[in-house]
């Protein structure tokens, strides 16, 4: 069983102006230029090379850091490579106010935790969520905490499904584990 909390760095997608940035599409998070590779191992130094500023992301991004941004993350077409690519870099989370639903569900079935909060952008804008920070978030009960400023807030919890796939790793053995369960 994974681990219901996740404690990590966090990187928060602003564009020039200081935005947190929105509708980020799949594209953006995983050009059609790399549609190519298969081998999910590398994909993911292919993450965000399409969003303006973002483009050196993967080579700084470590294992376990959070990813936060703006409303309707992962617009745009069905592309799994843009779930895949965070998956490759072992991102442990990602966290805005709102996920395209298409990009969610892919998410969920991958077991990436994807969790909503309503509180991002207001956090982010009073500067109480920067990049670099060390945040810790409980998938299950959906409190967290930004650990280097003492700031709580929270996210949805994880529903049932979501909590079960992630805790299988992904859809595929979550449905492996229930035919064991017979």
């Amino acid at each position: 069983m994974k681990k219901r909390t996740h404690r990590g760095r966090i990187w928060v997608l602003l564009d020039r102006n200081g935005k947190l940035i929105e509708d980020i599409d799949t594209d953006q998070i995983y050009h059609n230029a790399f549609l190519h590779i298969t081998e999910v191992s590398e994909m993911g130094k292919h993450a965000l090379g399409n969003l303006e500023g973002w483009k050196d992301f993967a080579g700084k991004a470590a294992p376990g850091d959070i990813l936060v941004a703006g409303r309707n993350f992962g617009a745009g077409s069905s592309r799994q490579q843009a779930v895949d690519c965070f998956i490759a870099l072992k991102i442990g989370a990602i966290l805005t106010p709102s996920f395209a639903s298409i990009y969610f569900r892919n998410a969920v079935n991958s077991g990436l935790p994807v969790l909503k909060s309503a509180r991002i952008e207001h956090l982010v804008a009073g500067s109480k969520l920067e990049s670099g920070d060390e945040v810790d978030v409980d998938f299950l009960s959906g409190r967290a905490l930004n650990v280097s400023k003492g700031v709580s807030f929270e996210v949805e919890p994880m529903g049932v499904v979501q909590r079960e796939i992630f805790e299988a790793g992904n859809l595929f053995a979550f449905g492996r584990s229930l035919d064991r369960r017979d």
